[in-house]
């Protein structure tokens, strides 16, 4: 292809392997490499970019813009996530609801939409746990495992977009994705042969295109969600991430109040009042002591 004959499409980073991006535009997929220029700024192109290209062949490009991240996260590197998709079992493993508390939090920060969905409701029901998100104001689904139905109403919900999914170990994720996505399974199968290894073995981020519209994130050890890999939130804007707050924050006696334990605090008498759920106002508490806590050093790499 001549250089009278390159063009400039835009289009969106799938997976990156050595230092190269696969680009998936228009209809096609290209292998690029990136301007070293990016380097220089401090820019690293990751998966969900969305970036300009300019075509060298029919089949390779070179990355010559980032375009703008909505939002973005550090491990695994993504940009530009729509839903954050939190797998929890009922039981074995029991839900870790402060953990939950935590993801929903960052996601919120973030700017992206967090989404429950809890699993293995065939062997312990979710009412319970279903009624504390709902009534938070969160997005919530529970499945039966072993049941796919459940999952097409899920796969409906995440049709257009970028999704990712994250849960600890024995949630039942990989059953819910295969699924959701049969043909997500597939694809991972057919790489795992390629590669000659297994397919829980993934060491790069990949984003599957789905037939319906939208991405399905596959992450590498996203299991092993470190909040603060994500996103240092700061004591003062955490209650903002907690959108049941959001109703009777700036109502409370002292300007400064933390919405822990103050008298006349807004949000505690909501609380009282069953406005607010025990557990997301115990998961706070605990956030905010431990946002209390943050090095100085964390505090200056947000500013940057």
């Amino acid at each position: 292809m001549s250089s009278e004959n390159r063009n400039v499409l835009t289009g969106i980073i799938v997976k990156l392997i050595g230092g190269i991006y696969f680009v998936d535009a228009s209809d096609a997929v290209y292998e690029c490499s990136a301007r070293g220029s990016f380097r220089k700024k401090g820019l690293s192109p990751c998966c969900g970019d969305r970036v300009n290209i300019e075509t060298l062949t029919d089949s390779r490009g070179i990355i010559t813009e980032i375009l703008p991240r909505k939002n973005e996260i550090i491990r695994p590197p993504l940009a530009n996530l729509d839903n954050l998709a939190f797998v929890s079992s009922t039981c074995e493993p029991p839900p870790n609801l402060l953990l939950l508390d935590k993801f929903i939090a960052v996601a919120s920060f973030k700017g992206i939409t967090p989404v429950i969905v809890f699993t293995k409701t065939d062997k312990q029901p979710a009412d319970s746990l279903c009624e504390i998100y709902q009534k938070s104001g969160i997005e919530v689904y529970a499945v039966n495992s072993a049941d796919k139905s459940g999952a097409v109403s899920l796969r409906r919900r995440f049709a257009n977009g970028l999704t990712a999914f994250t849960g600890n170990t024995g949630v039942g994720k990989t059953t819910l994705l295969n699924n959701m996505f049969p043909e997500l399974e597939e694809k991972t199968a057919q790489i795992s042969r390629k590669l000659g290894r297994g397919k829980h073995t993934t060491r790069h981020v990949s984003l599957y295109k789905l037939q319906e519209g939208g991405f399905i994130a596959d992450t590498p050890g996203f299991s092993s969600f470190d909040t603060m890999q994500y996103g240092v939130i700061l004591k003062d804007e955490l209650a903002g991430c907690f959108k049941e707050f959001g109703p009777f924050l700036g109502k409370c006696r002292f300007v400064n109040c933390s919405h822990t334990k103050e008298v006349g605090c807004s949000v505690i008498e909501a609380l009282k009042e069953g406005k607010i759920q025990p557990t997301r106002h115990q998961s706070y508490v605990e956030m905010y002591n431990e946002a209390k806590s943050i090095p100085e050093w964390q505090y200056r790499s947000r500013k940057k």
